[in-house]
């Protein structure tokens, strides 16, 4: 019998404006209120914190200052699809255009891991490169490799 197993996503952005112009206020200012909506939902284990912002905007991942990066885990790959499409971060992921560049590398995957397994930006930068590298593998995917769950395919913006 197979472990349970969490599911673990990474995600970067880069912002068209630095962190402080108001142009993306309406993102910043509400990190706090979406992430503690992600920290209520049902299946939510952990998040990638800073300890200085609502969120992880603090933490480097590479030498350009508008990049931001979001980590989490979860219970099941239906308790993160609840949560990125049937609460108020779908409003804000349907606003990302006005907010977010579009990355020509691979910015968002998805991998199992063992439960208590907090990942670090190191493994989510190899998920990301095996990913953009490979393609869906059993080590690095996106939501398209989850069959049980769905909402992505009609929810999600073009």
């Amino acid at each position: 019998m197979r472990p349970e197993r969490h599911l673990a996503e990474i995600n970067i952005a880069r912002l068209k404006f630095p962190i402080e112009d108001a142009r993306v206020a309406p993102f910043v200012e509400n990190l706090g209120r979406v992430n503690a909506v992600a920290e209520r939902s049902p299946g939510f284990v952990w998040r990638l914190q800073d300890g200085d912002s609502d969120g992880a905007t603090g933490i480097a991942w590479s030498d350009d200052e508008n990049v931001i990066v979001n980590m989490s885990v979860w219970e099941t790959a239906e308790a993160l699809e609840n949560f990125v499409w049937r609460t108020v971060h779908r409003q804000f992921y349907a606003r990302r255009a006005e907010w977010f560049e579009m990355l020509e590398s691979q910015h968002f995957a998805m991998w199992w891991v063992e439960p208590g397994h907090e990942p670090t930006l190191d493994e989510a930068r190899e998920r990301l490169a095996l990913l953009e590298r490979m393609g869906p593998t059993a080590d690095a995917f996106g939501w398209e490799s989850l069959p049980q769950v769905q909402d992505w395919r009609t929810m999600r913006c073009a």
